[in-house]
Parts: C-alpha cells; sequence; structure tokens
C-alpha cells in the first residue's frame, strides 16, 4: 500500500465521482478506478458500491477513510515538522549568560519567542570563564559573555559596549563625585571578582590600576556580580559595574571613573556550530537586536 493510495481514496469519497476525482487527483478515471480496485483486493474488503448512477461508500469504506484522513494527517505533520527542524524553527538550545540584565540578550529571546515558539531555549547563568569552558565541552551552545576572551576554537561576535562604573553605597563620599578619579581607589575596601570568573576583565582593570600608580585592595572577592552588589549594599566596599546593573539594585550609586574604561559584551559559539538550523536562527536574530539597539555604537 502507498499513500498516494490513501490519498486517491480520500478524494473519491470526498466526491463520490470517479470522473471528478481524477480531474482533482489529475489523473484519467481508468488508473483511478484500477486503484481503487487493488486497493480494496489488497485490504480484502470493499470500499464502495458501484453503479451506473451513482458511487457510494459501504460502512466499512467510511470506517476506513477516517483512518485514511488520520494517516495522510499524521504524515502531513511528520514532514512540517522535519521542515521545521531543517529550518530550525522548533529544536533546543542552551544559551549561557552572566548573572544581570543583558537587553541584547532581552530583546533576542523576545523575538525568538514570537516568530520561533518551538524553540526551546535554557538559560544557563555562568560566568565569563565557566561559560568559556562549558562552550569548550559542549554544554552550551551559544554564550553572552564579557571580553576579550583567549579561546582559539570560539567565534566571537562583539554586541554591546558598556561604561564601566563603580558601584558605592548611598552615602559613600566618593559619590559627591559626577565622575570618579581611578586614583581615588587607592585606599578603598574594593570587592573583586576572582581572575578565572572573567580573566580578560579582570586583567583590564587591574592592569589599569597599575597603570595608574596603585594595587586595588581587594577586601572581598565573590563569583557573581549579584555577590558583589550585596556586598556594595551592605556597605562593605566598592565593586565595578555597568549600567544595566541599575536595573537590578536601584539603592545602590554608580558613578563612571576617570579616564573612562569600557566594557565590551559579545556572544560565543564554536566553530562550525553555526551550521546547527537552530543556533543560526538564534544568531541572525541576536545580529538583528544588535543593529536595532545600536549597542557597538555607545
Amino acid at each position: 500500500m502507498e499513500l498516494r493510495h490513501l490519498r486517491y481514496l480520500v478524494v473519491l469519497a470526498e466526491e463520490l465521482h470517479f470522473g471528478h476525482a481524477a480531474i482533482r487527483l489529475n489523473i484519467s478515471q481508468p488508473p483511478l478506478s484500477q486503484q481503487i480496485r487493488q486497493l480494496e483486493k489488497e485490504l480484502g474488503v470493499q470500499l464502495f458500491e458501484r453503479t451506473k448512477r451513482q458511487v457510494r461508500l459501504t460502512e466499512t469504506g467510511k470506517r476506513i477513510v477516517e483512518e485514511a484522513h488520520q494517516v495522510l494527517a499524521h504524515v502531513a505533520r511528520f514532514a512540517k515538522v522535519a521542515s521545521q527542524a531543517a529550518g530550525g524553527e522548533i529544536g533546543h538550545l542552551s544559551v549561557g549568560v552572566a548573572a544581570g540584565v543583558n537587553q541584547i540578550l532581552v530583546d533576542t529571546l523576545r523575538l525568538v519567542g514570537r516568530k520561533y515558539p518551538g524553540v526551546h531555549i535554557e538559560l544557563q547563568y555562568l560566568s565569563t570563564g565557566m561559560q568559556v569552558e562549558a562552550l569548550r565541552e559542549r554544554q552550551i551552545d551559544v554564550g553572552f559573555l564579557n571580553v576579550p576572551v583567549q579561546e582559539a576554537n570560539l567565534v566571537i561576535e562583539k554586541i554591546a559596549t558598556e561604561p564601566l562604573k563603580l558601584a558605592l553605597p548611598k552615602g559613600h563620599p566618593l559619590t559627591r563625585f559626577q565622575r570618579i578619579p581611578l586614583s581615588a581607589l587607592a585606599d578603598q575596601r574594593i570587592i573583586l571578582f576572582p581572575r578565572r570568573v572573567n580573566p580578560g576583565l579582570h586583567d583590564s582593570i587591574t592592569g589599569m590600576c597599575r597603570k595608574a600608580g596603585f594595587t586595588l585592595n581587594v577586601a572581598h572577592e565573590v563569583d557573581s556580580m549579584v555577590g558583589g552588589l550585596t556586598l556594595v549594599s551592605a556597605d562593605m566596599g566598592i565593586a565595578f559595574g555597568t549600567p544595566s546593573v541599575q536595573r537590578l539594585w536601584p539603592d545602590i550609586a554608580l558613578r563612571p571613573i576617570s579616564p573612562h574604561a569600557s566594557v565590551e559584551q559579545a556572544v560565543a559559539y564554536n566553530h562550525g556550530a553555526a551550521s546547527s538550523p537552530v543556533l543560526d536562527i538564534f544568531l541572525r536574530t541576536v545580529r538583528q537586536a544588535v543593529r536595532k539597539s545600536g549597542a557597538l555604537r555607545r
């Protein structure tokens, strides 16, 4: 039995006329009649009662036509799912993201959710260092992280630049500055992340301070931005942050530093991974969100 036999059956059951059914199927009437008889012989049942005046379904035929509709519907759904999977419209994607609010990620997820509801997104909150390791081990498909990152096997696409600022407890003496001189941090208690969390950004901050003639007095180390801002809120020191953290922590004060410094954000994925249809769609949506936001021009 072939699928075309079921299609012939369904169309003839709808038309109840061999001539009309043959026209719809774009075949001549004799082959259609022959194929229906062949199907009846294969099934061992009579599907249609034929007279010179009319064609009508037998009771057995009615039941088999119902089954044929279901089979054809399943085949159509199978073909649609296969097409969607090949086009990246359905599937699973594991996304690494650093703690905080990443507006490009939010915009991307919104667009993907609206246009591709069949794509299942799993977010994993990981530091930049952990994302690099997770990408290396294929535990995530794409990461939103801070650069620079030194990893030859990764493709890095910059998506946004944010000014590097200082997060201070409200009422801290340094809040009197509109722009805090970097040298003012020489005697301050600093809350910083270990180098393994974000090697590139850690080296940028510590190198900037050494160039200014001092070494940071790191009073506390934290593995996450949430931990650092919690300590800032508790008046236990000063941390580095970006404007996006203000949404999460309105009770802290943010001040730019002088000289100006910035944090570059990027998406990272493994070489060759973009051949995945789901990841390809996701990355195209990221680029669309970047263009719309103008985040790289800030």
